[in-house]
């Protein structure tokens, strides 16, 4: 007594090759869906960077405050600090568009940086 299952169909190189196709679209749906970025953390993650690396450059601003300027609240300190967060969170913002390669988008790095606190914001300095 032979209690095999008999498929309705005959397996072919065809079918098989498609349910390896499949396999893998699904395998890249899964590993697209696993690394996409939680939007709150990565945003956390942008203040804390953005707070300690103006911190080295004499930024006055608090963790606090700089999340504050970065949500669009007013924040009374000095408003040179107040715009190298503004320029650093653009400067994260347009990042992934920049060529690490390219003397011009250097140049664009710098300016979106620099801007309105300092003359030469995106060019080479002309002196010391």
């Amino acid at each position: 007594m032979n209690d095999a299952y008999a498929p309705p169909f005959t397996m072919t190189e065809e079918i098989t090759n498609l349910v390896i196709e499949i396999g893998e679209q699904v395998g890249v749906v899964v590993t697209y869906d696993a690394l996409q970025p939680n939007p709150k953390l990565g945003r956390e993650s942008r203040i804390k960077s953005i707070h300690s690396s103006l911190a080295l450059e004499q930024n006055t601003l608090t963790l606090d405050q700089v999340a504050d300027v970065v949500n669009g609240k007013t924040v009374l300190e000095p408003p040179q600090d107040i715009r190298e967060v503004k320029n650093a969170y653009e400067a994260y913002e347009r990042i992934s568009a920049l060529d690490p390669y390219s003397v011009k988008n250097l140049l664009l790095a710098h300016k979106i940086l620099m801007e309105g606190l300092v003359k030469e914001a995106g060019r080479f300095r002309s002196g010391n």
